[in-house]
């Protein structure tokens, strides 16, 4: 990366397939399971979009979604884009103990390699919710970035072991770490946009026009290019979700937006993480305070 180039996009997409509905929402209806059967028919389009801009993506998968769907995964490798870990079933970490996690990742990590080949060096928690356990065991899988918390937006930082909390007492920073976050955020998401869902506690209406979404990622992108004029923007959007025509085109648009700034270009996560890295290394936030936990 060049300073022609300072303000980079990441465009990622959570090939859920079945996972999602499976580990995250418990389906029993072959109807609700039938939305990840469009997963593979999503991603074929976007990777059609991808290479005719000749752009590179992020594609995090859960090991589930790689042997439902291998040759889409192998399309992905194919095609030049990164593969990145994104649990077994889409299971939320929080929801299991240290070891069920750790067997998560290694069913994940070998579904990934069986498939296609490839050892990932990103992750990305399914629901973006990391258990207290998450950082020590991508840090054990050597794992070198993940892509699941929002404490900055356009720069990615470093992740920390140890962070303590209570209603009662000050917050305490925990210990830095050699695991670099890529910070998301939920208004560069396509699900809570457009994917309908019934649960017990409620509707998520989805349905929006694409011109919503449009307008959001494009203005975040000008912050990031007017304002601060150098970072990283990470988009999530999933293929059963973005592959429908009519969102597609607005991805395209976007494409279109960004690729027109001369100074703005196309990253995965993983060239973003290891430019990133060079001379830095493990540290606090600039403003955190003095009320860090004993090293």
């Amino acid at each position: 990366m060049t300073s022609t180039t300072a303000v980079q996009v990441a465009l990622t997409f959570d090939f859920d397939g079945y996972s999602t509905w499976i580990g995250s929402h418990r389906a029993t209806s072959p109807s609700m399971l039938s939305r990840g059967e469009f997963d593979p028919i999503g991603a074929r389009r976007i990777l059609d979009v991808l290479e005719q801009a000749g752009i590179p993506a992020t594609f995090f998968v859960p090991g589930h979604s790689a042997l439902a769907f291998p040759p889409v995964v192998r399309a992905f490798r194919d095609g030049g884009h990164e593969i990145g870990h994104h649990g077994w079933v889409h299971e939320n970490p929080v929801l299991l103990t240290r070891e069920q996690e750790r067997t998560v990742l290694l069913r994940g990590l070998e579904a990934l390699d069986k498939v296609a080949g490839v050892r990932p060096s990103g992750y990305r928690s399914p629901a973006w919710d990391n258990s207290p356990s998450t950082v020590e065991l991508l840090l054990e899988f050597g794992f070198e970035y993940e892509s699941s918390m929002m404490g900055n937006d356009h720069e990615p930082y470093w992740c920390r072991i140890g962070d303590a909390w209570s209603t009662t007492e000050e917050f305490r920073f925990g210990l830095p770490v050699d695991l670099v976050e890529m910070p998301v955020a939920w208004h560069l998401d396509d699900f809570p946009q457009f994917e309908f869902l019934a649960t017990d506690k409620g509707y998520l209406p989805g349905g929006r026009a694409p011109s919503t979404a449009l307008e959001i990622w494009k203005a975040e992108f000008d912050f990031l290019y007017q304002r601060i004029g150098s970072g990283v923007m990470v988009v999530t959007m999933h293929p059963q979700i973005m592959g429908r025509g009519h969102r597609l085109l607005m991805l395209e648009e976007f494409i279109r937006h960004v690729a027109s700034h001369e100074r703005a270009g196309f990253t995965t996560c993983q060239d973003y993480v290891r430019h990133w890295r060079k001379g830095r290394s493990p540290s606090l936030p600039a403003d955190a305070g003095d009320n860090r936990l004993a090293r």
